[in-house]
């Protein structure tokens, strides 16, 4: 039987901190929540990244809502990535149910019920703030591992850029990249391989090919203008609360190629802008991705490594990330490693397969004595949850089962009309809603291509065009009329010559020489 007075020391202990922080639940021991045993999160080290992670069911969902509720309050934004299209409630004050108030009644403190401020943004033709990015911007190296290619063909896409730089011919959308594909490798093949070298056709029909499979997966809809400026994430509303940014991409788990492309670009884009911060008091942003398996399931190995690279180093931009996933084996080993707080909600053991991946997972947790880790993890109930993370001085806190604080807002979806008066009413919905094709690669080329071929023209054909004739002057013009009347004119010449007694006489010499 565990020491009750001594699990209640040291989960105070351990979940004390001297900075910002907010209170997600209340420790449990012998499935009994403890009140004034309370589990808080520290807001400084939001920004070490983390994993949400448990079964179907088990209430991950809300357990990102609460967090991002207490992110806001405390002036961080939020970015939630809304795949599964049931956090747009978080706009709309919750409500105090019958179950909210027996969770209260079991773990203490008040349930204040609190709306917060959202911008609702989307990657296709959803209703919402869209975000976008230029090709130039995505840049070759980006371009090339989306597309997984090999080492030839990225230095044929780095060809591509820097003809496109030199040239001034910007590359905002995908058919800007495949029509300068096209023209160096036909019309332009000369030009380019003068001055950067040869291009092969095999390299550039791959390329193409898979530039293609990226548009299937509806890329064009995410590359062109105008593109997003990052720092629009990172805003504080009027009163004072960090702005709630949902992304909803409830249509992108077919096409997890397209959501690798925008996580990607956006990470890269967060890395390259921001300045140096290294610890801060609190985070400039957090990022929650949802059904976060999405982002690796299609990755490839380039991909993959470049992920990681980003997230071992963007917590030093004042940016966190939590993934959000089933099975904490969805995530590589590379950036589990990376990761601060860790929330386990149950899992199920229905198969030799899941008790191996629970006992592997029971062991990534600190050491205690107070559960039995290995049989908690699979009967924690719903809003329950295994957690640890990182103190102020990077020291894992200690293990503690949790009984999750409910959601002040709603934890019900927004009906239709209720969205679309937020989304009308956003400042960055104006500001992006307009979309623009500015003149590009695809616009020079052709116009390029449309000189060189009145070029090849003859002047004269050019000249020669006329009006159209009328009957009478195509029949003059005709083969036979000219025939008729070389004839008539020589019979009428032969005539007048007889005449004036010329004929005969040339007729008589010419006759004279015959003999």
């Amino acid at each position: 039987m565990p020491d009750k007075s001594l699990f209640i020391q040291t989960i105070k202990e351990g979940y004390s901190f001297k900075g910002e922080s907010f209170r997600i639940g209340s420790a449990v021991l012998d499935s009994t929540p403890i009140k004034d045993c309370d589990v808080f999160l520290p807001i400084k080290t939001m920004n070490r990244h983390g994993l949400i992670a448990g079964a179907s069911g088990t209430g991950k969902t809300k357990t990102v809502q609460l967090i991002a509720e207490g992110l806001s309050d405390a002036s961080v934004p939020v970015l939630l990535m809304d795949i599964k299209g049931d956090l747009s409630g978080i706009a709309a004050r919750g409500d105090e149910s019958e179950p909210i108030k027996d969770r209260m009644q079991k773990i203490g403190g008040r349930y204040d019920p609190s709306a917060y401020p959202v911008d609702f943004f989307t990657l296709s033709n959803e209703k919402g703030v869209r975000l976008r990015a230029t090709v130039t911007e995505f840049g070759p190296i980006l371009l090339s591992k989306i597309l997984a290619l090999n080492d030839t063909q990225e230095g044929v896409v780095a060809m591509i850029f820097k003809y496109c730089d030199d040239n001034k011919m910007p590359l905002l959308d995908l058919k800007d990249f495949i029509k300068v594909l096209q023209y160096l490798g036909n019309e332009g093949r000369k030009e380019v391989e003068k001055y950067y070298g040869k291009i092969s056709t095999t390299s550039t029909g791959t390329i193409l090919r898979k530039v293609i499979e990226l548009q299937q997966q509806g890329a064009d809809i995410f590359f062109g203008e105008p593109s997003f400026d990052v720092n629009d994430l990172m805003r504080v509303a009027d009163d004072g609360r960090g702005m709630v940014n949902v992304l909803r991409v409830t249509d992108i788990q077919s096409k997890p190629k397209l959501f690798s492309t925008f996580m990607l670009s956006l990470l890269a884009e967060l890395y390259s802008t921001l300045p140096e911060e290294g610890d801060l008091e609190k985070p400039k942003l957090v990022m929650f991705i949802d059904e976060a398996h999405l982002v690796f399931q299609e990755a490839t190995s380039a991909l993959l490594e470049q992920i990681e690279t980003v997230v071992k180093l963007i917590r030093s931009k004042g940016i966190g990330i939590f993934f959000c996933t089933q099975n904490p084996q969805d995530i590589p080993a590379a950036v589990l490693a990376q990761l601060g707080l860790k929330i386990q909600h149950s899992l199920r053991a229905f198969t030799a397969a899941d008790r191996k991946t629970i006992k592997k997972a029971a062991e990534n947790y600190p050491e205690t004595n107070f559960y039995d880790v290995d049989e908690l993890v699979t009967r924690l109930g719903i809003g329950e949850a295994l957690i640890t993370m990182l103190n102020e001085k990077g020291i894992p806190t200690p293990l503690v089962h949790t009984m999750l604080v409910p959601p002040k807002s709603r934890m019900d979806v927004l009906a239709k009309s209720e969205m679309e008066e937020i989304v009308n009413k956003s400042k960055l919905f104006r500001k992006y809603s307009e979309i623009f094709d500015s003149k590009s690669a695809y616009e020079i080329l052709n116009e390029k291509l449309e000189e060189a071929s009145v070029k090849s023209v003859p002047q004269d054909t050019l000249h020669s065009k006329k009006t159209e004739k009328t009957t009478l002057e195509k029949v003059l013009d005709s083969p036979v009329t000219r025939q008729i009347g070389r004839t008539a004119a020589g019979v009428i010449t032969r005539s007048l010559l007889g005449a004036l007694g010329l004929g005969r006489q040339r007729t008589r010499r010419r006759n004279n020489n015959w003999f």
